[in-house]
């Protein structure tokens, strides 16, 4: 049975997890090097690896007397489905909105003198 969104985006909720599935990216990994660049115990690494492998996100294999962590992309095809649904919005532009913000919030102007009803 395959693991369910719930699961899927509670596992990719947290940073660390996170973290972990962008390493792999690049590589299977042993759990003792996943747990390098962490300031957290290997029992806590594990945990993370643990939920990762429940949702599907990653599998874990003996070799030898190393566990190594590979990288299931499938896993995040129902999420990316489901994410895709919301596609039909255009991205943001933060450049030309923040031009946009700038010209419409400008206090204006006021001189004296001037006679802004046109006579």
């Amino acid at each position: 049975m395959a693991p369910s969104l719930d699961t899927t985006f509670a596992a990719l909720a947290d940073p660390t997890r996170r973290a972990i599935l962008a390493m792999l990216l690049e590589d299977d990994m042993a759990v003792t090097d996943v747990a390098e660049p962490f300031d957290i115990s290997l029992a806590a690494i594990s945990k993370h690896l643990g939920i990762l492998a429940e949702a599907g996100l990653i599998s874990r294999e003996k070799r030898g007397r190393v566990i190594w962590c590979k990288l299931e992309p499938d896993a995040l095809r129902a999420a990316s489905v489901w994410m895709q649904g919301f596609g039909q919005f255009e991205p943001v532009d933060l450049d030309a909105f923040e031009k946009f913000l700038e010209t419409e919030l400008v206090e204006p102007e006021f001189h004296l003198g001037e006679n802004t009803l046109g006579g």
